[in-house]
Formats: C-alpha cells, structure tokens, sequence
C-alpha cells in the first residue's frame, strides 16, 4: 500500500469570511483563522484549508482555474512509500518539500498535488438499526436524534479534466490508483491503492457540457462522509435554517456507487459544490469496473430530477473489458423517451 486517501485540501478563495462561515456551519472543526488564511479538520483530521488568491503557500506553477480546490494532498502510509513514489516522480518533476514534509509536485497536465506521511485518528460509525417487515433490528429502541451534522473524512474529489485519459494514465502509473467504474461521456472513477471507498478521485471530462463545466482544468465538488442517510438529512435542515441551499437536486443516492448524496451550492465563493455523502460501496482488489450510461449511473432516485434526468433512466451497465479501462465517450444513440 502507498496512497490511502485525502490528507488535505487547499482552496484559493476570494472571500475568506464566507468560506469560514460556511465551513464552521457545515460541521467542520475550526483550528486557524487569520487575515488570508484559515483551518479546519474533519473528525478524523483530515483539513480543508483555505488560502485567500496571492498567498505563497498557493501553487505558482499550476494550470487550474478558478477558485476551488488547487492542490490535493494525498495521506501516504510509510516513510518507504513516499521514497518509493518520490523516487519516480523525480525523473520528471520538480519535487519541493514543506516545513511538515509535504512533498509538493505538478503533474504535466497542470494539476497541483502534494504527498504526506499521514494516518487519520480512528472514527469509528455506530448507526441506529433499521426495522423492517420480517426483520426487527431495534426493538425497544427509538433511532437516536442528532442536531446536525460533523463530517468524519474527507471521502473523494472531482475536478474537470481536459483530456481524462492523460489524467487517468497519470494517476494509474505514477500514483498507483485504480480503475473502479467507468461513466461513458462523463469520466471515470478511481481509488487510491491503500483505501476501501468506492472513488477517492472522480476524474470529470471538461467537456461534458453540464453545469461549471467549461473545458479547462477545474475544481468540481468534493465529498464529506456522513454516519448514515438521517444525518445526511439533519444536516441539510441545519443548513437550510443557516441560509444555505442545496444545488436543487436535494437528498439522492447514486447508482454506481450506492451512496445517499447531498450537494451544497458553494460555487460562488469556494468555486464548486460542497457534497454530503454517506453509505457509500467499499472495494478492494477484487472488484470489476462496470461501464455505465451517465444518466443511469447518476442516480437510483433524486428529490428533485433536474431536465437532464426527465427522460426514462437508459438501463445500460456491463462489465468492463479489459480494452475498456480507459476514458469512453458517450453513445450517440438518442436519449430514452420518457414514460408515460
């Protein structure tokens, strides 16, 4: 093992005061707040980090735009680990070491990105049984209620990718991540190679013509794991009461991965979507990458189904070919009428 998840985001934001306000009300635990800087950490320590533009701790060489996400920093599990990925990277990159060992790089295509020697503190999820016809898993026992929610990881990020397939190869040969599943037209999906979830990085084609997709190098959403679905909702009613909104597909759980979602509109002012997420598929080495239709891998259900998702769901997902572990474009068959 080597990469085992997200250690670190480091956002470039314009309006500071907003992004602490947000993240302070998204259940994040505040640690550092100054001028043109501010902390927080999840449960299990892992940080979001917010830069105002200009600040020297800012990637200088990196092709991204926008605000967002402008450098990830990936939590390595050994001192052997990093040497052995230092080791390659140096052929070819121009590698810088932070006062807390972070090594600092840029991939070819622009992206910043750091490791660190790093290990979470254990948060361990206890959620209430469910009851159902034929199967009594609380007896004698409400669910218990909570108030709002506390992120307990930082569980993926996506940004849009100009050429996917160089991104994919990148991160395949150089990083060591996995192929999991593959949307045709929309990116595909990949795992760190010392981690369980589902996706640790969802690499999105710049191109697909969807929301805050404008063909560059570009920071997306990110991904904060909630215990289960009802926090997952305790939290969205937090937010409502706090003034934020969610980007109007409400609660929903995704096909390809399983997992309850919920999407904050922070665009504006921390240059994606802030998304809650819970219940989410675990794999290992064993799985099989699926190749799905994008539409029907989105969703199983949403609350509200944006005018993309209208038409009946195309019900088209297979196994993977060994040929197929690579960016696909979308099918030019036409989209499924709706039902009647």
């Amino acid at each position: 093992m080597a990469i085992t998840g997200i250690r670190r985001l480091v956002f470039r934001v314009d309006d500071l005061d907003t992004g602490c306000r947000f993240f302070t009300d998204y259940g994040l635990y505040p640690k550092e707040h100054d001028a043109t800087s501010a902390r927080f950490e999840t449960m299990d320590g892992g940080e979001v980090l917010l830069l105002k533009r200009g600040h020297p701790a800012l990637p200088a060489q990196a092709a991204q735009t926008g605000i967002g996400v402008h450098e990830c920093v990936w939590a390595v599990d050994s001192d052997r680990a990093l040497a052995d990925l230092c080791a390659d990277l140096s052929r070819d990159h121009e590698l810088t070491t932070g006062a807390d060992g972070t090594v600092h790089f840029v991939s070819p295509f622009g992206q910043a990105i750091g490791l660190q020697i790093w290990r979470p503190r254990a948060v361990h999820g206890a959620p209430s049984p469910g009851n159902t016809v034929g199967h009594i898993g609380r007896l004698n026992q409400p669910r218990k209620w909570i108030d709002r929610a506390v992120p307990k990881r930082i569980h993926h990020c996506v940004w849009t990718f100009p050429d996917v397939q160089e991104a994919l190869d990148y991160y395949r040969d150089r990083l060591g991540f996995r192929v999991t599943d593959l949307q045709k037209g929309f990116g595909v999906y990949m795992r760190a190679d010392g981690a369980y979830e589902h996706h640790n990085i969802f690499l999105a084609n710049a191109h697909a013509g969807m929301p805050n997709f404008d063909g560059t190098l570009r920071f997306h959403h990110c991904n904060f794991e909630l215990e289960d679905i009802d926090e997952v909702m305790v939290g969205k009613n937090y937010l409502d009461r706090k003034g934020w909104r969610n980007n109007g597909w409400g609660l929903g759980r995704h096909r390809l991965t399983s997992a309850a979602f919920l999407y904050t509109d922070t665009v504006a002012f921390l240059g994606g979507e802030m998304e809650y997420g819970a219940d989410c598929d675990c794999i290992d080495d064993s799985w099989k990458p699926r190749v799905w239709d994008g539409p029907f891998g989105t969703a199983i259900f949403m609350h509200e189904l944006p005018h993309w998702m209208q038409a009946y769901p195309n019900w088209d997902v297979s196994f993977a070919r060994d040929d197929q572990l690579r960016y696909l474009p979308a099918d030019p068959k036409p989209v499924a009428e709706p039902a009647e």
